[in-house]
């Protein structure tokens, strides 16, 4: 039942409450405005046509737009009023019984929480109505009754028309008269306690403080913490940076914040960078060495910036069913681990009686995905892993002759891994030692294919290189080409293809090129170097010559300092020799002239 004081306002107003079944769904109290204020506003054919509907006090709300038929919206129909299209006349009708129209394009009826929006062209000449009934509802927070008498900051999540904005009108009712809170609301387009400068019964005690504009209602949120001591303030449609951060300021200096921001679920606030700030923000963060290798991750991670400003959200993804997340800093931490948080679900039943249930996830948080950021869980293996064809991938710089063992890290995972059916196409992919997806798909502009085959064959480095840029990880590409390729720069955008650039068609370039993008750590001291990268035909004469040169650098130019020259060589080797010295890091010159030109090499 109703507390006396609300049924003092009752009253005092025009509202009815309509008769309650037992044990039934709608001994819920309903209580519902006269529809006859919002009919009055209506022209006479249109208003004739809703009364004499059958569902007439399940009317949502009515669309007036110039030259079309009126139309009549109730849950799950919608019907055309009559066959005369709507008319300049009649707009203007409805314009003039209603109350000024806001900065928001929203009005309202005197001492009712009906809603009518208009919709202007671009001479601002109105040419649409939408005429929403407005309903307050006692009972409908039932279901977070118990979150609401914590005293924590509440945030209501949903679609348009899920019931946000009603359930604010009852949870600043009941903290003003259930609990004798000071319950200030900050009512931007006056949809919570109607229009006119005296609020609607249904807030009860709490009182209500108007916005000029809605680019104001930072400030006014502020004036109201600082001029009234509310103990709870009440927001409607957080929406910009200014209302994220004043939500922000108002939190911690104590007060209890009820309010309701753009987006669905919790995912679509940490995604949004005007409102992240809601959940406590998102950054980036560089890890050390150790700490990545401790974590099992990347060395860049997302983690959480700040303390949630909302210790509690709630998804409302229909009127009986809301989704409860009772520790926001909790939610956001799995969710930028890759992890799936198991939220509290609250329905009522046909009795009327809250059903609270809480589910396992179906998948627990990845030690080793901690810290990749909001991407997706690593998936169990699918395709050739599970049937046994592949082959597990080398380890980092490993040479070709070298086997893994049996009783490799590598080998235990494959032997322990899922099994599933094989999918029907799609890239092959293996979770590499720090969960990346491996192979890495590589479409490569301007530089030769042969020397990336090279280096990824030699190095045994899991990329596949690839003709097709839709299938494509990354674009690998030559820098002096990527100038005058614009066009390469906006498909590779438009398909979200990150590019990497390669300073020269160089086996070392090349070589530190797919290590960054492969995240291996590159060495402060070069090592020693495999002269099958730098050879061409393999045959005997290059291999000594590169042979003289890694022993020039690793036992005279290093160790001592000192300059050495090789012996002469043809051009075709010289260059390989060149590529040798730039591995190490070290300058090399060709001076003298042929047959006897030769390489001179400098320490750094």
């Amino acid at each position: 039942m109703l507390n006396p004081k609300t049924n003092n306002f009752l009253n005092q107003s025009s509202i009815t409450v309509p008769s309650i079944p037992k044990k039934a769904l709608s001994q819920r109290m309903q209580i519902t405005d006269d529809l006859g204020k919002l009919l009055d506003i209506l022209p006479s054919s249109i208003r004739n046509q809703i009364k004499d509907h059958p569902n007439c006090d399940r009317l949502v709300e009515v669309v007036m737009d110039l030259g079309r038929l009126p139309e009549a919206r109730f849950p799950g129909e919608a019907i055309y009023l009559g066959d005369t299209p709507v008319s300049a006349s009649d707009l203007q009708y409805s314009i003039q019984r209603v109350g000024m129209f806001s900065g928001d394009n929203r009005a309202g009826i005197e001492r009712t929480l009906h809603r009518i929006s208009a919709i202007r062209n671009r001479a601002g000449d109105i040419i649409g109505l939408t005429c929403r009934v407005g309903r307050a509802v006692f009972g409908t927070i039932s279901m977070i009754r118990d979150l609401v008498e914590t005293g924590q900051s509440l945030l209501l999540l949903g679609r348009p028309g899920v019931g946000k904005t009603t359930a604010l009108r009852e949870i600043a009712r009941v903290l003003a008269d259930d609990f004798d809170k000071r319950v200030v609301i900050i009512d931007t387009s006056n949809e919570i306690a109607g229009d006119g400068d005296i609020p609607h019964p249904a807030i009860g005690r709490a009182r209500r403080m108007q916005v000029a504009t809605p680019e104001l209602q930072h400030k006014v949120m502020i004036e109201a913490v600082e001029n009234h001591m509310p103990e709870v303030i009440v927001i409607d449609e957080i929406g910009t940076e200014l209302e994220a951060l004043a939500a922000r300021t108002i939190a911690e200096r104590g007060v209890q914040l009820v309010g309701t921001a753009h987006g669905n679920q919790i995912e679509n606030l940490m995604k949004n960078p005007t409102l992240s700030d809601l959940v406590g923000g998102i950054q980036a963060v560089t890890l050390g060495d150790d700490e990545a290798r401790r974590r099992g991750s990347q060395k860049t991670v997302l983690e959480r910036k700040a303390p949630p400003t909302f210790e509690i959200a709630i998804e409302m993804l229909e009127r009986q069913k809301w989704v409860v997340h009772e520790d926001v800093a909790h939610t956001i931490d799995i969710l930028l681990r890759n992890g799936q948080p198991n939220p509290q679900t609250r329905t009522v039943d046909e009795n009327g009686e809250v059903q609270i249930t809480q589910e396992e996830p179906d998948q627990t948080p990845n030690p080793a995905s901690f810290g990749r950021g909001m991407g997706q869980m690593i998936q169990q293996p699918k395709g050739w892993r599970a049937s046994g064809k592949m082959t597990p991938v080398s380890p980092f710089g490993a040479k070709r002759g070298n086997k893994l063992s049996s009783a490799s890290e590598f080998d235990r995972l494959l032997d322990a891994s899922w099994s599933q059916p094989e999918p029907k196409g799609g890239k092959v992919r293996v979770p590499g030692p720090n969960g990346e997806d491996f192979p890495v798909y590589i479409y490569p502009y301007g530089i030769g294919r042969s020397q990336l085959e090279q280096v990824i064959e030699v190095l045994n480095l899991p990329i596949v290189l690839t003709k097709d840029l839709d299938s494509a990880d990354v674009v690998v590409a030559l820098r002096s080409h990527l100038k005058n390729q614009s066009k390469l720069r906006q498909v590779a955008k438009a398909r979200q293809v990150p590019i990497h650039g390669v300073k020269s068609n160089t086996i070392p370039q090349i070589t530190r090129t797919l290590q960054r993008l492969l995240g291996m750590d590159e060495a402060k001291t070069p090592e020693t170097a495999d002269l099958r990268l730098f050879t061409r035909g393999s045959n005997d004469d290059e291999l000594e010559a590169l042979e003289e040169a890694r022993l020039a650098v690793e036992q005279i130019v290093l160790p001592k300092g000192q300059p050495v020259e090789l012996l002469p060589r043809s051009p075709k080797v010289r260059k390989m020799q060149h590529e040798l010295v730039e591995h190490y890091r070290l300058q090399s010159d060709s001076f003298g002239e042929e047959p006897n030109r030769r390489l001179r090499i400098y320490p750094a």
